[in-house]
């Protein structure tokens, strides 16, 4: 799989982590890809794919593209025999510039590109990432498109601001402290991170600490759970398998295993980091 990523420029760098380009055939027909903070929009130009945003969400297919917001629970990816697609991976708060509809709409509500920014203008940008020459073209073509789109947001400044906070701290933080620092109501704040992030300060900071912890783990050797937990901040072991299980749907001895199959199945993989095989 061929996978070229690059960071925009300002000010797009201060609401987008990065731009990729993916081709190639998947590791896997479905990937399982736990809650991060991060939002995703997919300009898709192969084969339609299929995302099932939860287990009690029926499979959509997605011609186009989609968009996803920052997602509460885990969902998966079904890829066709082949993909080729660019897209963004979006800071928490980075998409709401881009969306006709508040973020809460979207909460694990997976929608089309077409439906966020119109047939006509989704089929001419297809047409042109078409027959661009090459991936890097591409990402300078969707670049500008984005930078085209970028409209001022109310109440960015301080979703912005809190959030990068709640980051700094690896979620280790109280809404309580976070609503001081920024100088407004906890329900203010609330209102706020649901109309731009599509959750709350609160489940922000849980999804942080969660990515954070999960990046700390190595397959490959042995963990002290214990350990781990207490270095996370998580309350007592019981309470980070609870977590776990909620954010994943495993245990997390069963995680590791699969991340051990994935590892052992497709080393060096350019999506070894975070998705996991659903077969």
């Amino acid at each position: 799989m061929e996978y070229v990523s690059r960071v925009p420029r300002p000010p797009l760098d201060g609401l987008i982590d990065d731009l990729y380009y993916l081709e190639g055939a998947s590791p896997y027909a479905r990937l399982t890809l736990p809650p991060a903070p991060s939002a995703l929009l997919i300009v898709n130009l192969g084969a339609p794919f299929r995302v099932r945003a939860g287990t009690d969400i029926e499979t959509a297919e997605y011609a186009d593209g989609c968009v996803v917001t920052m997602p509460t629970r885990a969902w998966e990816f079904g890829y066709p025999r082949r993909t080729r697609s660019v897209g963004v991976h979006f800071k928490p708060w980075g998409l709401a510039p881009f969306l006709p509809m508040p973020a809460a709409e979207l909460c694990d509500r997976p929608v089309t590109l077409e439906q966020v920014w119109g047939p006509p203008a989704v089929a001419e940008l297809r047409d042109r990432l078409a027959t661009a020459g090459g991936p890097h073209e591409m990402l300078m073509l969707l670049e500008e498109e984005l930078r085209r789109r970028l409209c001022e947001t109310a109440g960015l400044g301080l979703v912005r601001q809190t959030s990068r906070v709640i980051a700094a701290t690896g979620g280790a933080v109280t809404i309580g402290d976070l609503r001081v620092a920024a100088g407004v109501s906890s329900t203010h704040l609330a209102q706020r991170f649901k109309e731009l992030v599509g959750v709350t300060p609160k489940r922000l900071a849980r999804t942080y600490r969660f990515t954070a912890t999960v990046f700390a783990i190595n397959p490959a050797e042995p963990i002290d759970w214990g350990e781990l937990a207490g270095a996370a901040g998580y309350f007592d072991q019981a309470h980070f398998g609870h977590e776990f299980r909620a954010f994943t749907g495993l245990t997390p001895t069963q995680y590791v295993e699969v991340r051990q199959r994935f590892l052992h199945e497709h080393p060096g993989h350019v999506l070894d980091s975070w998705p996991l095989p659903a077969d």
